[in-house]
């Protein structure tokens, strides 16, 4: 049977789930006292860490918070895929600041995608002019025979 967790150790569980340092979590759970080393005070938090009980709440909060942002992800782009089908529809009335709101909201929860992908050639420099002169003498070939089917007919239009 698991441990339950005191109420400092939950309150330290929570604060290293939420994105502080096990330092800072240990000094926000447990307050200690002004003279207590920042050595100690990391070994201390450390030892907090090493423990299966806390490791575990820590684990199961994290994934909790990831499971929600992925929700709430998911509900944001449902609201707007549905307003933007009621617009579309005219089943409801839509202005400027409202679609607008509607366009943020759907690219914030990565509904508007965009994936370019841009690929390049390693050249060096004597292969890069060997291609301008030759799209150059093509230019130039295509100008001059235009000149001359010009010259054949008589006038350029």
């Amino acid at each position: 049977m698991a441990k339950e967790l005191t109420p400092k150790q939950a309150h330290f569980a929570r604060c290293v789930a939420s994105g502080m340092t096990q330092a800072d979590a240990y000094r926000e759970a447990y307050s200690p006292k002004q003279g207590t080393t920042a050595a100690s005070i990391h070994t201390l938090a450390s030892r907090l860490m090493g423990q299966v009980e806390i490791r575990s709440r820590v684990d199961a909060l994290i994934r909790a918070r990831e499971r929600a942002v992925v929700a709430s992800a998911l509900t944001d782009r449902d609201k707007v895929l549905n307003r933007l089908r009621a617009w579309l529809e005219g089943t409801e009335e839509a202005d400027s600041n409202r679609l607008r709101a509607a366009e943020l909201l759907g690219k914030a929860s990565g509904l508007f995608t965009t994936d370019i992908s841009v690929t390049t050639k390693d050249r060096d420099s004597s292969q890069v002019a060997a291609e301008i002169e030759s799209r150059l003498a093509a230019l130039l070939g295509s100008t001059a025979d235009a000149l001359d089917d010009a010259d054949a007919g008589g006038s350029i239009h």
